[in-house]
């Protein structure tokens, strides 16, 4: 494939006819003139040793040698080189769940965004290994064939988006299924199929695809992003996804779901939340995956073939020099000055492109790339050129600065803050390292990292004291720190009187409580002593009652007389 790596030189092509413009012009304007002395086939005679021709064949001979410099100056290069390297390690194919669901921020910044990070940092880890990305929602489709280009693998992660792919929905068994034939033929190496999800699966059938990529000698690894309390979907205009009657949907993390399809696929389930834990643990499964030395087609950039076009320049400026404009064959008119000047020329031609011969694209050439690409607004493209830049040199603070500059420009906080520390580690000049501490401050502002913020705007400015904008955004920043401990105090200020107020109704509750239960108590004492008394009451009646009948039984008996003998 041939391209120009700048293309804009070759606008100056356009002087091209211009100049033939102005040559036809000169020859009309010199025959004028000649024909002013008389006939031109008897002037013409008068000089035998001018040639006609010759001068045309000069001048046509230095205007092929501008348009060949022009096109040299535009960088032509032809074709890709590809290299075959033995390599020693994995193969991995990421299904990364990119659904309306993913949107939710339960972490932070995003689910989708989360996992994006994640997948870069185990991009980051990769070596020797072959990777792949395969994104689904209601459908499933590959993304990123398996390769070992890692650079490409990072360019696509940072262009998905839920709109790739109109079908909503959670087809995980597709996924799977898809991961499953998307790897290489070899055998006896570890093969790894990740799925990033929140475990709504609203298709069913993702436990079958584990088993079966299970029994082609794949294991299945899960990870779950999300809270399992749920969390509503923003829809990017400040609102949230609602249902049918109006309620706004609640998306939560199914982790018994993930465990079940990670079981079933003889992998591991591991939850992502805001901290590097379980970027560790999957790593350390990775590990532990057999590892097979593998072939792997790398790519890189496109060749110079500037070499080429510069020679014919050469030899064309030497056959003009080499051609005379009389016809005498005697080098007469061959002069000193003409030489010198090609070969200066050719010189300052070859010290100017010396460079690109011994490296095709220096890391500063790849900064040049990526700031015609972040000029444009194609960032995340950009991005990729800055990171070709850091991996010719990484101690490159320009390139480092510039990549941040990118990631911050996709909302990639928490990486364009590291490219940041590590531009102003590396940089040597105090308003350069400045602007990296000013970005790194407006980064953690917008995440209400007030803190933070105070302490990289201050080195800003021990850096540039004259900076105006960092001193403004360091006292807007103190403010927002006052206002938010205010804020603060006063909800603690808030929680403690709904405390106190709740423990004064649990007070009132507890006495109103004894109350009634002494009340009951004197009521029941109450209810007891009448309950007494009428027994008491009751058995004096009864006691007197019964005496009452007995005097009746002996007053109505007859009396006998007892008499006494005398004996």
């Amino acid at each position: 494939m041939f391209r120009f790596e700048a293309p804009i030189y070759l606008y100056l092509l356009v002087l091209i006819p211009l100049l033939a413009l102005i040559r036809f012009f000169m020859v009309r304007q010199q025959k004028k003139r000649l024909r002013k002395f008389g006939d031109l086939e008897l002037v013409r005679q008068l000089m035998p040793d001018v040639s006609r021709f010759r001068p045309m064949v000069k001048f046509y001979l230095l205007l092929a040698a501008l348009a060949l410099l022009i096109v040299v100056l535009a960088r032509p290069q032809l074709g890709t080189k590809i290299s075959h390297e033995k390599r020693t390690g994995i193969e991995t194919i990421i299904c990364m769940d990119i659904s309306n669901s993913m949107l939710a921020e339960d972490v932070t910044p995003s689910r989708l965004d989360r996992a994006k990070m994640m997948v870069e940092n185990l991009v980051d880890h990769f070596t020797n290994d072959k990777i792949g990305l395969i994104v689904f929602a209601g459908d499933a489709f590959v993304q990123l064939p398996i390769t070992s280009d890692y650079v490409s693998a990072k360019m696509f992660l940072s262009s998905i988006t839920p709109d790739m792919i109109p079908t909503q929905g959670t087809d995980i068994a597709a996924a799977i299924s898809m991961a499953s034939h998307s790897f290489t033929q070899e055998e006896n190496i570890g093969k790894a199929i990740i799925v990033i999800t929140d475990g709504e699966d609203h298709e069913g059938g993702a436990l079958e695809a584990a088993k079966e990529a299970k029994e082609k000698g794949m294991n299945t690894y899960v990870l779950g992003v999300g809270s399992p309390n749920g969390a509503p979907i923003p829809t990017g205009n400040g609102d949230y996804m609602k249902d049918n009657s109006g309620q706004t949907v609640m998306s939560a993390l199914n982790e018994d779901m993930c465990r079940q399809l990670a079981d079933a696929g003889s992998g591991a389930y591991i939850h992502v939340e805001n901290n590097t834990n379980a970027q560790e643990q999957l790593d350390n499964e990775l590990d532990k995956l057999a590892k097979k030395e593998t072939s792997s087609t790398i790519y890189s950039d496109y060749d110079e073939q500037f070499q080429a076009v510069a020679i014919i320049v050469l030899l064309l400026l030497i056959l003009e020099v080499c051609i005379l404009e009389i016809k005498n064959p005697m080098l007469k008119n061959l002069s000193l000055f003409k030489t010198r000047l090609i070969l200066l020329l050719f010189i300052s031609l070859t010290s100017y492109l010396s460079p690109l011969t011994s490296n095709a694209q220096t890391d500063r050439q790849m900064i040049r790339q990526g700031n015609k690409q972040y000029r444009k607004g194609n960032v995340a493209e950009a991005e990729v050129s800055y990171r070709k830049a850091v991996e010719r040199n990484e101690r490159n603070p320009q390139a480092n600065y510039n990549l941040g500059n990118a990631l911050m420009g996709q909302r990639k906080d928490s990486l364009a803050i590291t490219q940041f520390e590590k531009a102003a580690k590396l940089e040597t000049n105090p308003l350069r390292r400045a602007q990296a501490y000013h970005n790194m401050g407006v980064i953690c502002q917008q995440h209400r990292m007030f803190g933070e913020a105070i302490e990289a705007y201050k080195e800003a400015l021990r850096n540039n004291p004259t900076d105006n904008e960092t001193r403004y955004n360091l006292e807007l920043c103190k403010r927002q720190q006052q206002d938010q401990q205010q804020d603060q105090n006063q909800q603690n200020k808030d929680n403690k009187d709904n405390q106190d107020k709740q423990d004064q109704q649990k007070q009132q509750q507890q006495q109103q409580k004894q109350d009634e239960q002494k009340q009951e108590q004197q009521q029941q004492k109450q209810q007891m002593s009448k309950e007494n008394a009428e027994q008491l009451l009751n058995a004096a009646m009864q006691e007197e009652k019964q005496t009452q009948e007995r005097m009746k039984k002996a007053q109505q008996q007859p009396q006998k007389r007892r008499l006494e003998k005398n004996w």
